[in-house]
């Protein structure tokens, strides 16, 4: 199965957890006009195609299904750009912690 994902794949599923409109009252208006939707990363237990139902299970072992969307998913998530201010405190720290007067304990650090 060329677009398809064989047994024991490496696999994402989604499921629409909770469709438009049914979220909690709470929730900002542009986020209520859209579903909850979850998505999961697992084994395949079957064959299926992509966008057919899929069963997987996870690496704890726990079984999930829904839509296939990706066989070989990719961990696609960052922290973002570097915050400029941010890059030199890991130095600025060491050079105070080395000055006379340093907190006890702080040397070689």
């Amino acid at each position: 199965m060329s677009d398809g994902a064989k047994v024991g794949d490496w696999v994402q599923i989604e499921r629409i957890v909770l469709p438009a409109g049914e979220r909690a009252p709470q929730v900002p208006e542009d986020t209520q006009e859209k579903p909850l939707v979850m998505r999961v990363k697992g084994f395949a237990q079957h064959e299926a195609k992509l966008g057919e139902q899929m069963t997987v299970e996870t690496v704890i072992g726990r079984r999930e299904s829904g839509r296939l969307v990706e066989i070989l998913p990719i961990y696609d998530h960052d922290y973002g750009r570097p915050v400029p201010e941010l890059l030199t405190v890991g130095n600025e720290v060491r050079r105070l912690l080395e000055q006379p007067g340093a907190p006890e304990g702080s040397e070689g650090r």
